[in-house]
């Protein structure tokens, strides 16, 4: 009797396995996969990750990890687009799959591209937290500042829950949970349903409604950094008015007062 050999298993290249799945809602999920012993990054940091596509061949988007440097899994934040080339795949993974992870991270949302300050800002939009979720969870935050203000802005109040949930988890933290009580502040905004604070992070800056909610003094380059992080009109946006509030643009080779991160993962993907 003749035996049939089987065909050959794939394995992805620089594959990882999924360990959790989150569907915040029917746009937005969120998922954990294993991290390769070799992985050394700082928090706010992206690498490429992907899946295979119909014919074989890599398939890579820019993702900010959202865990922190210290985890030992690491976890991302995205969108779905049902006909994006990447997410139309990745939105269906589940526990025990298997993702592409180039680990080659590179990123500017890290603490080496700022100046010493005072007070730090992580402004962002939509998925645009997946960095902030990394850094509000890095001890360095802390030490370093004394007061740390995450601004993020979505349409609906559905749509902050990833961030929501994530910030009412730190005061547990064991790591980090004592020194973030007193120092992180959490300003959550809608543009399109009603919530306790409304309006794009431009316009709350700029009236000075978020310094007047928050009980703070306006924003200076002597005291002031920020990280912004979300669509390439919004970076352009954020980045005219924190410059009008003196800060000036920095990078890992010359830290400055705030950092654009320019690899945020759009709509098409």
């Amino acid at each position: 009797m003749n035996q049939v050999t089987p065909p050959p298993v794939r394995t992805l290249p620089d594959a990882q396995t999924v360990t959790a799945v989150t569907h915040w809602t029917d746009t937005l999920f969120s998922f954990r996969v294993t991290r390769p012993q070799s992985l050394r990054f700082r928090s706010g940091e992206f690498v490429m990750i992907g899946l295979l596509d119909d014919k074989g061949k890599p398939l890579l988007r820019a993702y900010s990890i959202a865990s922190p440097a210290w985890d030992d899994e690491l976890e991302f934040y995205s969108i779905k687009v049902p006909d994006g080339p990447l997410t139309s795949r990745l939105q269906h993974i589940e526990v025990g799959a298997q993702i592409i992870l180039r680990p080659k991270p590179v990123g500017t949302l890290v603490h080496d591209a700022l100046l010493p300050g005072k007070r730090i800002w992580f402004l962002a939009t939509g998925t645009g937290i997946a960095p902030f979720a990394s850094l509000m969870r890095e001890p360095e935050t802390y030490e370093k500042y004394d007061e740390v203000i995450m601004m993020h802005t979505c349409r609906t109040v559905a749509e902050l829950e990833y961030g929501r949930r994530l910030v009412a988890s730190l005061k547990d933290d064991e790591l980090i949970g004592e020194m973030v009580e007193g120092k992180l502040r959490y300003y959550p905004t809608t543009t399109r349903e009603a919530s306790a604070h409304m309006g794009r992070i431009t316009d709350n800056l700029t009236s000075g409604k978020v310094f007047a909610d928050l009980g703070i003094a306006p924003m200076d380059r002597e005291h002031d950094r920020a990280m912004v992080c979300g669509s390439l009109a919004f970076n352009v946006d954020v980045k005219k008015v924190l410059e009008d509030f003196g800060l000036r643009e920095g990078a890992n080779s010359e830290p400055m007062e705030y950092v654009v991160e320019k690899a945020f993962v759009g709509d098409g993907v």
